[in-house]
């Protein structure tokens, strides 16, 4: 596959307690995730034990993800809500049904 045909993700982790929100963008959605319940990333996720994955989506490219995250990032709190209930009704981890 070459570079510029890698799938990109945004996705959307929160905590346990569904009250803080951490949205990120890889091509490598299971790997990413699975760094941040190992708490193998940044602080703000440490801090706050994000861990558990309740939003993604997939995009075409780099660039594009990229535009989708900050778009997502600067909407309020309730949009990304809607986002998340629209796909995710039972704010379920979703890794759990990529790994399954």
């Amino acid at each position: 596959m070459r570079r510029d045909e890698r799938q990109f993700y945004v996705y959307i982790m929160t905590n346990k307690a569904n009250t803080v929100f951490y949205t990120g963008v890889t091509n490598d959605l299971l790997r990413r995730v699975l760094e941040h319940k190992e708490k193998k990333l940044d602080v703000f996720t440490s801090k706050y034990n994000i861990n558990k994955l309740v939003y993604y989506e997939a995009g075409g490219n780099a660039e594009g993800a990229i535009l989708r995250e900050k778009q997502i990032k600067a909407g309020s709190r309730q949009k990304k809500i809607d986002l998340i209930v629209n796909l995710n009704i039972g704010w379920n981890d979703l890794y759990e049904e990529l790994t399954s």
